[in-house]
């Protein structure tokens, strides 16, 4: 059962409430954004909030929170527990991913900007998702930012289900406080390094 009052729902209603539709124009992209950064809330909060929402896979094009443990972590320098991602690819044991948590907040609302014009609809609701492929993210320098975000995540070592993120919510995961569950380094170290593979120094 759904939580009224959860983080996705209470965020969207204000805005609703104060005249901002999601996604429908870059002032209501920049009021969502910057309701989302004023809240902290768990990541086991988030995914506990909407259950009903749980799912064991998701499309292409639509993003997804879901908690992962790398097969490899030893060997990583630093690897993100709780990406939130738009899945880009998949094979019988893993997916392609874009995990926004390897990019600030700024280069973020940058690259969600730019994905928004590959959006498959301009309703924005729960069927929207992204007409989106590498070639597609490789093919234009107004998708540079998801060169540092791009990971391949094993099936089995996923710890939870999907947490669909509808259209309408996206702006808002992408900017909910502290949700980036980094290990081995502090998530502005990881930021500084994604900076430097954007700018290819």
């Amino acid at each position: 059962m759904v939580d009224k009052a959860s983080t996705f729902s209470t965020i969207l209603a204000k805005g609703v409430n104060s005249g901002q539709l999601p996604a429908k124009s870059q002032e209501a992209r920049k009021w969502f954004r910057q309701e989302a950064k004023k809240i902290t809330v768990p990541p086991s909060s988030l995914l506990r909030e909407d259950q009903d929402r749980l799912k064991f896979n998701i499309k292409i094009g639509e993003m997804a929170m879901f908690f992962y443990d790398p097969k490899l972590k030893e060997e990583l320098p630093y690897y993100d527990m709780f990406p939130l991602i738009f899945k880009i690819s998949e094979d019988g044991s893993s997916f392609l991913g874009i995990n926004f948590h390897y990019i600030p907040p700024v280069l973020r609302a940058k690259l969600m900007d730019a994905l928004y014009t590959i959006a498959s609809n301009k309703k924005y609701d729960e069927k929207t998702k992204l007409r989106i492929s590498y070639q597609i993210l490789n093919s234009a320098s107004k998708f540079k930012y998801f060169k540092p975000c791009i990971k391949r995540y094993l099936r089995t070592h996923m710890r939870s289900k999907f947490m669909k993120v509808n259209a309408n919510e996206w702006d808002i995961a992408l900017w909910l406080n502290n949700t980036e569950q980094f290990k081995k380094a502090t998530k502005y170290k990881v930021w500084q390094e994604s900076r430097k593979i954007i700018s290819g120094k």
